[in-house]
């Protein structure tokens, strides 16, 4: 095997690919605040996407180390500071990325795999193409035809309320020509900068002294997300539509009438887009269309990274409907990489909140295309040695791949000549503890625990991170400050640290760059924060594989910080009734629940949960933890849960776990005492005996169809 080639997946053990799962979670996820939050991202788009395609590689030669909470339930990131947060009424997804043809197969496969009446794969599927537009999702809401809000996608359930902004975009309608369009009709697109208009804009700035923009999708985000709407209107931007969210009612049949009603009523639509009939056996028409738009990519005036694919019929795209942060019936074809020689200055070891010792290679700047790169994460010491990358290296750096940026390679006729191998260092550069490696595991981790600081300070700034509290002013700089003069330690401090001030000999109101306001502004955040949701307070605790995704599954489950503690004290022993309950949680396996058991097997944790929500003994509590309330119920099955087993016939197996999800119900793959019902199609195997020894109501498929309201 070539020294530059990364682990093959499917020559990977399940310890290094669960190690790399949750290595490529944090990446993601950081990745994802600085493009969407903040609109400053380190890496290019295919960058990002190599890394989305790892994640995606693995989860599927691993199904069992899935992280609920991981890369592919997660859309965007949280809306930013300064605008007024917006519910979507209709969560706005991402896309999955498809990179070849066989990629393409594959999506197709899955919609003749849920679909029972399109099979047979010489069956022509009608979709629509069209070119996937680079710049920031919108949402626009029509009242009676009139705009009455703008909303960008935020982390897919919340948004910024832009409002003001998108009404200075002369491609927005302000009301909507014609006729026939429902009363309520959300129209949803992308905010994008011409090619041109980003080269005239960059110069002005450069001209007036400002920052020049990275890229056009940069100018687009940054040029909305401005409190001043009076910036945003000296500003080139456009929109193009290309989907909608809530409506009042159906105003087409398929993906070609709508796009025909959207351009009627006042929209500029993403063209040249086409409708085709894809079958096994005819192809050509779409690779035809990906080349063709691929060669004109330089020529259409704006940017653009690939074509999106769409189901033409909108009765199966409700059909398909969406699984976690996607839907089932649009894929996104990329467009191939590119590649950029710079060399590596030095390699550090970063150590975060987990006590992973991450390998970074520092790069000497270098553009890819258009966005300035200067950093690569290594991974762990076997990518190091695999690869043998050196500092000083001359290397290849990809646009895609395996991580995020990627080196690819390295041009060793370009290796000084007194270059030697890296030596991973045996002890942590921050605490000095050793650094140790479990046998047949690729991460090596700091031993130093609760004694790093590394560590210590990363699972402060999580906690008061915004998906978890969310404490405005306590950021990485502050934690850091705070940290290193001994006032915030440890979590419970946060909400201490008012009182012990007012009784400091230097109050923080007389540091240097800190006044009466800016104390009082911090002291009153950390207040608010003191009640906090559920989901949030078990994500902000920083166990090892449980982020967001995953704390709302156990605070769904268990309804209360009491009740989730002691289920997790209880699941903390191996083959228990509460070990298996956990267990049959969709997502949850055996890595994870060894992770929460090693979580309150810690004293200090368990201390830390005492101080913060009340010890046992009666303590008073420094937080209010709010309970989690299960939607009303609307169908049977809300609530309960769900196997299923056996072949269908009236629906796939695909299908019938998305209607269950869509009403309300948890789909388990494991049987247990807590399964409501084990639905049993045709050759059902151990599921169904398990279920009949456990007492268990078992459902045909037609009893089942009944108890969910038949089939649409």
């Amino acid at each position: 095997m070539d020294n530059d080639d990364p682990i093959p997946v499917d020559e990977m053990t399940e310890v290094e690919a669960c190690a790399e799962l949750v290595g490529l979670a944090e990446t993601i996820a950081w990745h994802d605040r600085l493009y969407h939050e903040q609109d400053q991202p380190e890496i290019t788009d295919a960058e990002y996407d190599a890394l989305r395609r790892r994640n995606q590689a693995i989860e599927a030669r691993f199904p069992q180390l899935v992280l609920p909470d991981g890369p592919s339930f997660r859309v965007g990131a949280e809306p930013a500071k300064g605008f007024r947060k917006v519910s979507h009424a209709v969560p706005m997804m991402s896309l999955e990325n498809a990179f070849s043809p066989d990629d393409v197969d594959e999506f197709m496969a899955g919609i003749r795999n849920f679909i029972l009446e399109i099979r047979d794969p010489a069956a022509p599927v009608a979709v629509v193409a069209e070119p996937k537009i680079d710049g920031l999702s919108c949402s626009l809401r029509y009242e009676r035809g009139r705009l009455v809000a703008g909303t960008t996608r935020g982390n897919g359930t919340e948004g910024e309320d832009v409002t003001a902004n998108v009404k200075t975009i002369a491609d927005v309608p302000q009301a909507l020509s014609g006729s026939g369009w429902p009363a309520v009709l959300e129209v949803r697109g992308e905010v994008y900068m011409s090619d041109e208009d980003f080269l005239h804009l960059n110069d002005r700035q450069a001209a007036e002294g400002g920052k020049p923009f990275a890229n056009p999708r940069n100018a687009a985000a940054g040029s909305l997300r401005q409190l001043d709407p009076s910036i945003t209107a000296r500003r080139p931007l456009c929109f193009f539509a290309y989907a909608w969210g809530e409506i009042s009612g159906p105003f087409a049949r398929t993906q070609r009438e709508a796009r025909r009603k959207l351009a009627e009523w006042g929209f500029a639509l993403n063209e040249p887009a086409i409708r085709l009939e894809v079958s096994s056996e005819d192809k050509g028409a779409l690779d035809r269309y990906y080349m063709d738009i691929q060669e004109k990519r330089s020529s259409l005036g704006f940017s653009i990274d690939g074509i999106v694919i769409k189901i033409d019929r909108l009765d199966w795209q409700d059909r398909l409907g969406f699984i976690s942060r996607s839907p089932r019936w649009a894929v996104a074809w990329k467009f191939p990489p590119e590649q950029a020689f710079t060399v590596i200055e030095k390699i550090e070891i970063q150590i975060g909140r987990t006590g992973k010792a991450t390998p970074v290679a520092n790069l000497s700047p270098i553009s890819v295309g258009g966005v300035l790169v200067s950093r690569a994460t290594l991974h762990n010491e076997d990518e190091i040695a695999r690869k043998d990358i050196r500092e000083g290296d001359t290397v290849i750096v990809q646009r895609a791949g395996d991580v995020i940026p990627q080196v690819a390679g390295v041009v060793l006729e370009k290796r000084p000549s007194e270059s030697s191998p890296f030596a991973f260092p045996a002890h942590c550069p921050v605490c000095g503890s050793m650094l140790a490696r479990e046998e047949g595991e690729a991460g090596t981790y700091c031993t130093g625990g609760l004694v790093c600081e590394a560590q210590a300070k990363e699972r402060l700034k999580h906690f008061v991170a915004r998906d978890a509290f969310d404490i405005e002013g306590l950021g990485e700089k502050n934690i850091e400050l705070f940290f290193d003069r001994g006032l915030i330690r440890t979590p419970p401090e946060i909400f201490t640290f008012e009182d012990r001030d007012r009784l400091s000999d230097q109050p923080l109101a007389t540091w240097k760059g800190w006044k009466e306001k800016s104390a009082r502004n911090l002291f009153d955040s950390i207040n608010k924060a003191r009640t906090v949701s559920l989901a949030r307070f078990i994500y902000a605790l920083g166990i090892p594989q449980v982020g967001e995704a995953t704390a709302r599954l156990l605070a769904r489950r268990y309804l209360t910080a009491a009740r989730w503690r002691q289920g997790m004290e209880d699941a903390s022993v191996p083959g228990s009734e509460e070990r298996q309950h956990l267990l049959s949680i969709e997502g949850v396996g055996e890595s994870m629940a060894g992770d929460l058991a090693a979580f309150f097997a810690e004293p200090h944790n368990q201390q830390v949960l005492d101080r913060l929500t009340g010890s046992r003994d009666g303590g008073e509590p420094l937080v209010s933890v709010v309970d989690f309330e299960p939607p009303a119920a609307v169908s049977p099955i809300a609530g309960k849960t769900v196997v299923f087993t056996g072949t269908l016939e009236m629906m796939s197996r695909s299908e019938a776990k998305a209607r269950a999800e869509k009403l309300g119900a948890h789909v388990s793959g494991s049987v247990s005492k807590k399964t409501d019902y084990v639905v049993v199609g045709a050759d059902a195997g151990s599921k169904e005996k398990n279920a009949r020894e456990l007492g268990v109501a078992i459902l045909t498929e037609k009893a089942w169809l009944e108890l969910a309201g038949g089939v649409d």
